[in-house]
């Protein structure tokens, strides 16, 4: 039995993307579309934010103003959104994409009303768009919504499976963590999520658990209690 009635789940885009490394892999994204109908068939409600990765990293570019970077960043957000949504929708699952500013009839308006009524009636609900605001990464955006929508949980489905204490593609003795702490996360400068959405994340309570993507059921065990990544306590 589940032990989570509500989770956000945050998926990377160059996970999305596969060996392709850009764009989207859509069997990537069937199986992952697959293991949230199983979870969602529990009674547990999933939300979903996508980075935007697979299309745009922002941050990296020098040539190109700030805030019109991180606007095209949203735009990505947006796009795997949609795609990811669909790809949803053909495994049968009923689906809503909101943003935190219009779309034209794309997506609906962001609010927690809204949200709620969506989740109400056993829809996946993706969050795109990040905050709305340029300067604010989708860790921010992941932490803020599962704040807004009383998300129990925040699931990161990442590359690596879980928390080390140094990049273990780097050092073949990086130490994993199974259980630690926010506070220990934001003092050793781990960088699981980044540093505002670690604080928001500390201030306000919120439990993540950290996870690989590519591991089999990877979701389902999570949500299960069958987890191999790193628990992050508050």
């Amino acid at each position: 039995m589940a032990e989570y009635k509500r989770i956000l789940l945050k998926l990377s885009g160059e996970a999305l993307a596969g060996d392709k490394k850009t764009g989207f892999d859509e069997d990537v994204c069937v199986k992952v579309a697959k293991q949230v109908k199983k979870i969602t068939e529990q009674g547990i409600q999933v939300g979903i934010v996508i980075g935007g990765g697979n299309f745009w990293r922002g941050r990296t570019g020098t040539s190109i103003d700030r805030v019109k970077s991180d606007q095209i960043g949203m735009l990505a957000t947006i796009m795997n959104c949609v795609f990811v949504s669909e790809i949803f929708r053909s495994q049968g699952m009923m689906t809503q994409v909101l943003t935190p500013f219009e779309c034209g009839d794309i997506t609906k308006l962001f609010s927690k009303d809204r949200a709620n009524k969506y989740f109400g009636k056993g829809m996946v609900v993706f969050f795109a768009g990040g905050t709305g605001h340029p300067y604010f990464s989708t860790d921010t955006t992941t932490v803020l919504r599962a704040l807004e929508i009383d998300a129990d949980v925040i699931l990161l489905a990442k590359a690596i499976d879980g928390v080390y204490d140094s990049d273990p593609k780097k050092n073949p003795d990086a130490k994993k963590f199974d259980e630690i702490s926010l506070q220990e996360v934001l003092d050793k400068k781990l960088q699981v999520i980044d540093l505002s959405a670690t604080i928001m994340a500390l201030e306000n309570k919120m439990p993540l658990l950290v996870f690989a993507l590519n591991e089999e059921d990877s979701i389902i065990n999570t949500v299960n209690g069958n987890f191999h990544g790193t628990r992050i306590t508050v």
